[in-house]
């Protein structure tokens, strides 16, 4: 009893028991820490949201480049024949809306319907929406700029609305220290992406745009 009571009090044995802690916690972080790396390549919910947000950020990316050029082409190209002016307004009023979405609805519809359910319905709509934009060509005057503006609209809320399910997915798909790196991951594959997407854009554009004056 003397002798553990001396031990207790022996600077040398307890800065002895202090260095065999820091290096086991040491040894256990750096564990964890390599686990934590490995699990988060191969967390498949985690990675298909990932692909996922990729892929749809090349899309919004390329309708983003496309859509402006479009409104601004002549009508013998297949575009509305709109001024830079009527382009910007629409812009500006599409914003203007999400903004107001993004903050008073959205909450509201992920919690009732799920981030999930979100994003796979507002891809559906998305995709009937942007099967009607070759319509559009064929409107004039009042009624063009009332339907595009509606089309630009729908676009973004139903965009926005993915990519915030998409952010959702994520971050619940890994623990909270996990979350840096996933996000890390993800911002750096939707940024690859997205350099590719104004490349693919304007040559899709470009190859309609030559189509469209082959068969005039």
């Amino acid at each position: 009893m003397h002798r553990e009571t001396h031990n207790c009090h022996d600077p040398h044995f307890l800065e002895d028991r202090s260095v065999t802690t820091n290096e086991g916690q040491s040894e256990d972080d750096g564990g964890k820490s390599s686990t934590s790396g490995k699990s988060i390549l191969r967390n498949w919910p985690l990675m298909s949201s990932i692909i996922i947000y990729c892929m749809f950020s090349l899309h919004d990316m390329a309708h983003t480049e496309i859509f402006s050029l479009w409104a601004v082409s002549p009508r013998s190209f297949g575009g509305l024949g709109l001024t830079t002016q009527d382009v910007g307004l629409v812009l500006a009023i599409t914003g203007f809306s999400l903004l107001i979405f993004q903050l008073s609805l959205y909450p509201y519809v992920e919690r009732w319907l799920g981030a999930v359910t979100v994003c796979r319905v507002a891809a559906a709509l998305l995709i009937l929406l942007l099967a009607c934009y070759p319509l559009i060509a064929s409107l004039h005057g009042t009624i063009l700029t009332l339907v595009l503006n509606a089309a630009s609209i729908m676009k973004n809320i139903m965009s926005m609305s993915i990519i915030t399910g998409i952010f959702l997915l994520q971050n619940r798909a890994v623990e909270q220290h996990q979350r840096g790196a996933a996000n890390g991951i993800g911002m750096t594959g939707m940024s690859i992406f997205k350099a590719l997407g104004p490349a693919g854009g304007g040559a899709i554009h470009k190859k309609n745009t030559r189509f469209t004056v082959v068969h005039l």
